[in-house]
């Protein structure tokens, strides 16, 4: 059977010859020596468990052995790699090739620009027995499943990370296919998905419709402040307490990253697919 090419595959190849570039600039920052590792390794305890690293690193500090993950993304997604963060699926990840390994010490280097003294992110993890433990316990139910030829159960996963799941397992949706019919047992979820869209519209409305007001009332109480930060209302029940903040906020400015980068401007342009369940009810 012929193999569906995925959709974003020249985005993976990309990712893959990006790796020894952040291997190599995680061992110009941290000192620690990199070395590459091209055997497939199977877990003591469980068969099922097969890994592949990208690399291995000995640690500067004391020469413990360590398992380094290699990661690439855009602009717009290294903040999740910011103040030693790092993606919890990349953890999930780690955490279960250090298992496989029996190793204590895991790192990431993610790389997301052309500047490697700012465009980097090298976060460490240390193994979590605990954390462990859970990875191996969802995964003995899914081998069970599989071998039971059982489709795993959603029941227990949190619904927002359970349709992310969905959405990577199946990917984007295809135009071609028949509408699905459902069963009478799924009218009351999705009268229900209905509902709760139509009660968002309102509050949105509403929300909307405050914001415009408290807009109105401020332009005055605005004036009256000028370049002042507080200021107070004193009543015989209580105080009104006024804050009138400057907050600066840093945001990526489109028009200066396609003028001065524009390779860069066009990678972060780069769609990114999503898929949302929405109902509509329309009268027999």
């Amino acid at each position: 059977m012929k193999t569906k090419p995925k959709s974003n595959a020249g985005q993976l190849e990309m990712g893959h010859l990006l790796e020894p570039i952040a291997a190599h600039f995680f061992a110009q920052k941290t000192g620690s020596l990199v070395t590459d590792d091209t055997h497939l390794y199977q877990h003591a305890d469980f068969p099922y468990a097969l890994a592949n690293f990208d690399r291995r690193y000995t640690r500067k500090e004391d020469g413990e052995p360590g398992i380094l993950e290699c990661k690439s993304c855009t602009y717009h997604k290294a903040a999740d790699w910011q103040d030693g963060a790092y993606p919890i699926y990349y953890e999930l990840q780690l955490r279960y090739y250090l298992a496989v390994a029996d190793i204590e010490y895991g790192a990431f280097s993610t790389i997301w620009g052309n500047n490697p003294d700012v465009d980097i992110a090298t976060p460490a993890i240390i193994r979590d027995r605990e954390k462990e433990n859970m990875i191996f316990e969802r995964l003995d139910e899914w081998i069970w499943s599989l071998r039971k030829d059982k489709p795993p159960s959603m029941a227990d996963v949190t619904p927002k990370l359970a349709l992310e799941s969905l959405a990577r397992i199946y990917g984007a949706s295809q135009k071609d296919l028949p509408t699905i019919e459902f069963p009478k047992k799924y009218e009351k979820p999705l009268r229900r998905i209905a509902e709760l869209q139509g009660e968002n519209a309102a509050l949105q409305a509403q929300i909307k419709k405050n914001e415009e007001a408290m807009e109105a009332h401020s332009v005055r109480i605005a004036e009256l402040m000028k370049d002042h930060e507080h200021g107070v209302l004193e009543t015989t029940r209580d105080k009104l307490l006024v804050d009138f903040v400057t907050k600066t906020t840093r945001r990526v400015s489109s028009d200066y990253l396609k003028r001065t980068h524009p390779d860069i401007y066009q990678d972060a342009l780069k769609p990114s697919e999503s898929r949302k369940v929405k109902v509509f009810i329309q009268p027999a």
